[in-house]
């Protein structure tokens, strides 16, 4: 072997092993971000979950209440106008003084009452409207403490627990109650069932949900067939001219185009010229129809593509038209990419806050919505409004509003990943 080869073969062995080192830091490299991306995933949902799992259970307090008659002021039990004006706090508040009787000032007296929740007198009111016999008998009732209470015998066992307003003869009461089994944890169902409230103990995500329903129902039912329509049009009819491409970039563009620019083209146009109410999961469905629209008509259009022109030759070959090709063959064909971006869309539509804040959906609202023309906001707003409450209790709540919305987007991109899977067909 010749000196010159030698070396050329040297040269060639040396550029190999820079090039192999070169190769194996970037897959390193790659490993590495994917390592990092996942640990800021963890980080993310561990901080979140350990938050907002206190969320999911409440404290209750069990308490003998004697119905009165007197302290409610009601003389006929069976009487609508009665029950509703009923002094429902006041058989509490005797309740309690019952319970602790060696309380007898008055400000230990309101620092005692200060220990359940406004909701107590409500529990007491639909027990009397469900039976109104039991009027001046005594009934064992669990009803929900002061959030205060709440955050304190949730953090009894940290190293500094949270005392909040609490003063030291309440701490005192809650221990006490606490020792004796008559405070308990138990399952909130209040945060589902109830609507938003300015107690944070009585506040709920039901309101919430079902403006984020009424809204992507709104949303879905526009956006779905407006943007396979405009999709099936350009691929398969609109003419490829100037025009025509001048939408296709326009709808691209749009696709990247800020959420608040939507919320901003929504107050224009629904709420300042066509006067419709702030606040309804109709404007809001609407404003994310806009916004949605791009994102499914690409997705409609890729999957329009993917469809071989085999399947339109055979058609044509057999004497289809063009619209039976389109509806008997193409679209049926690219239904699974369709609905995968749908949902896709749907899912981006379901996390966003800024274009329903311009629309009004930010109001404080405690009625629960009952269609989409009826005041309502949405979960990710709620969430914005918790997280700006001051009370130390909103902040699990807030944290556990936002596992709800992490659960139903993950639920909804693996419904897409499962469609795609069951619905699509290889050649």
């Amino acid at each position: 072997m010749s000196k010159s080869t030698s070396s050329t073969i040297e040269l060639v062995n040396k550029n190999l092993k820079k090039r192999y080192r070169a190769e194996k830091r970037f897959r390193a490299y790659g490993i590495l971000s994917i390592g990092f991306g996942l640990l800021c995933l963890v980080v993310l949902f561990t901080d979140i979950i350990g938050k907002g799992h206190g969320a999911f259970t409440a404290h209750y307090v069990q308490i003998e209440v004697t119905l009165n008659a007197s302290t409610l002021d009601i003389r006929d039990a069976t009487d609508p106008e009665q029950l509703a004006l009923a002094d429902y706090q006041g058989v509490v508040k005797e309740a309690l003084r019952t319970r602790f009787p060696e309380v007898t000032g008055r400000s230990d007296r309101r620092s005692l009452y200060a220990l359940v929740s406004n909701s107590a007198g409500f529990a007491v009111q639909d027990i009397l409207k469900a039976d109104p016999t039991k009027l001046g008998s005594t009934v064992s009732l669990w009803v929900l403490v002061d959030d205060d209470v709440d955050t304190y015998a949730k953090s009894r066992d940290d190293a500094e627990p949270f005392i909040g307003r609490l003063s030291e003869k309440q701490i005192e009461w809650v221990e006490t109650l606490i020792a004796s089994g008559e405070i308990k944890s138990r399952f909130n169902r209040i945060l589902f069932t109830n609507g938003d409230s300015r107690e944070p103990e009585m506040a709920g995500i039901r309101g919430a949900l079902l403006g984020s329903l009424y809204t992507l129902l709104v949303t879905l039912v526009l956006s779905f067939p407006i943007g396979v329509a405009a999709a099936m049009y350009l691929e398969e009819y609109a003419p490829k001219n100037r025009f025509t491409d001048f939408i296709e970039v326009n709808i691209n563009n749009l696709a990247a185009v800020p959420s608040i620019i939507f919320g901003l083209l929504g107050l224009a146009i629904f709420i300042n010229f066509f006067e419709m109410p702030r606040s309804l999961p109709l404007v809001g469905g609407l404003v994310l129809t806009l916004m949605t629209l791009p994102t499914i008509i690409i997705s409609s259009r890729a999957a329009i593509k993917s469809v071989p022109p085999s399947i339109r030759q055979a058609a044509y070959g057999l004497g289809a038209s063009k619209m039976q090709v389109i509806l008997h063959h193409v679209l049926p064909l690219a239904m699974p990419g369709m609905l995968t971006g749908a949902i896709i869309g749907m899912a981006q539509a379901l996390g966003e806050t800024a274009p329903l804040l311009m629309i009004g959906m930010v109001a404080f609202i405690v009625d629960l919505p009952g269609s989409i023309t009826d005041p309502a906001t949405v979960l990710p707003v709620q969430i914005y409004l918790w997280s700006d409450s001051p009370e130390r209790a909103f902040t699990e709540r807030t944290s556990g509003a936002i596992m709800v919305l992490l659960g139903f987007l993950i639920l909804m991109n693996t419904v897409a990943v499962l469609l795609r899977r069951k619905l699509e067909r290889r050649w």
